[in-house]
């Protein structure tokens, strides 16, 4: 199985990247091609909205670090979204990429792929998630993909809270489930 994973955290050794290590090493011990993608060390740009994808065969008008992942995303049997929670929302630097999307919505439609979430915040509560969770929800109804799982790891403010918690383990199952 092809696996693209995609982290939005500016952070190196984060709490998210723990999830995504995690996560990429069940699923490489389970057999599965992973790519990661981690959009803070890639220049990427938002979405113009300009509409050339649309009349240029999927090829956007702006050339950037899309062009690393545009084959992996298309090819992808799984596409896993890691983020910290930024204002009950995915990162913006995850969003950037996931925005971009567009230029190949109708070929990410066309195939029936799975998804997964993998999400971190400093709150307790999980209900901080909800509006994160509702978004991807709605990503994957509009994809048309299958939702293969996910990690809310809720109370992990610092690298060191996600270390003593169960999050690491489930992300490692999840990654090896597929």
């Amino acid at each position: 199985m092809e696996i693209l994973v995609i982290t939005g955290s500016p952070h190196k050794k984060g709490t998210s990247a723990l999830l995504a290590d995690n996560f990429i090493s069940g699923a490489s011990e389970a057999g599965h091609s992973v790519f990661r993608f981690d959009t803070i060390f890639h220049v990427t740009q938002p979405c113009l909205g300009c509409n050339y994808c649309r009349s240029h065969h999927h090829d956007c008008i702006q050339e950037d670090d899309m062009e690393l992942i545009w084959d992996k995303l298309i090819a992808a049997d799984v596409v896993a979204l890691v983020t910290p929670l930024y204002y009950y929302g995915m990162s913006a630097q995850l969003k950037k990429v996931v925005d971009r999307f567009y230029a190949v919505e109708d070929l990410l439609q066309a195939g029936r792929k799975k998804a997964v979430l993998l999400a971190t915040c400093a709150d307790a509560c999980l209900e901080a998630m909800d509006a994160l969770v509702a978004h991807f929800k709605s990503i994957c109804r509009y994809l048309k993909w299958d939702i293969a799982g996910q990690v809310l790891a809720c109370g992990v403010s610092e690298r060191k809270d996600i270390e003593a918690s169960e999050y690491g383990k489930l992300a490692w199952d999840l990654g090896a489930a597929l």
